[in-house]
């Protein structure tokens, strides 16, 4: 009997570690597959890239957000996100498919809410300047462009007394400094 209870004991570790295996194998190829669902949503095939973007704290659901960065380094230019600002860059979020309550809307709500770090905008424009070169940019539907003449909008947005100079000096520079970067050719 003694064999049989040793045995039934091994056999017994030996199955628990093979349901660990593949319990470990699953949530690894669970963890690519939301990789490659984040690259096909941002239009990014780049692992490295991909990396970042999971880096940033972006995920599947929330990396529709990352064209939205440069409005929000505009909002926060002058120190702080005015209600006109959050506004704006929240009807722009719901016209580009961000569903109130969803978790893109939640990230978008503590981005205006906490400055994200400058280091956060450095590599989400990098991110966004290869979104846009990708083969297939159509996944944002926007251009460089487009992301400059939301951000002028959003830097009028609260700006200027009796309609003049809406747009400051710094936010002004800092439009030119993220147009610059996202037309860029050295992605």
């Amino acid at each position: 009997m003694p064999d049989n209870d040793a045995r039934s004991r091994e056999e017994e570790y030996f199955w628990k570690k093979d349901q660990e295996l593949i319990e470990k194998m699953r949530r690894a190829a669970a963890a690519e597959q939301a990789k490659r669902d984040m690259g096909a949503k941002a239009g990014l095939d780049d692992p490295e890239m991909i990396q970042e973007l999971q880096a940033l704290g972006l995920t599947t659901d929330t990396v529709v957000l990352l064209p939205l960065m440069p409005l929000v380094q505009i909002a926060w230019a002058e120190g702080g996100v005015s209600d006109a600002e959050r506004q704006l860059i929240v009807k722009l979020a719901r016209s580009r498919g961000i569903v109130e309550g969803s978790a893109a809307d939640c990230q978008l709500s503590a981005w205006l809410a906490s400055r994200p770090d400058a280091q956060v905008f450095a590599r989400a424009t990098r991110l966004i300047r290869a979104m846009l070169a990708s083969p297939s940019p159509a996944q944002t539907g926007l251009t460089a462009d487009d992301l400059v003449t939301y951000c002028e909008s959003i830097a009028a947005a609260s700006g200027g007394l009796f309609g003049m100079k809406r747009i400051s000096a710094e936010e002004r520079a800092l439009i030119s400094t993220i147009a610059s970067e996202l037309k860029a050719r050295d992605a």
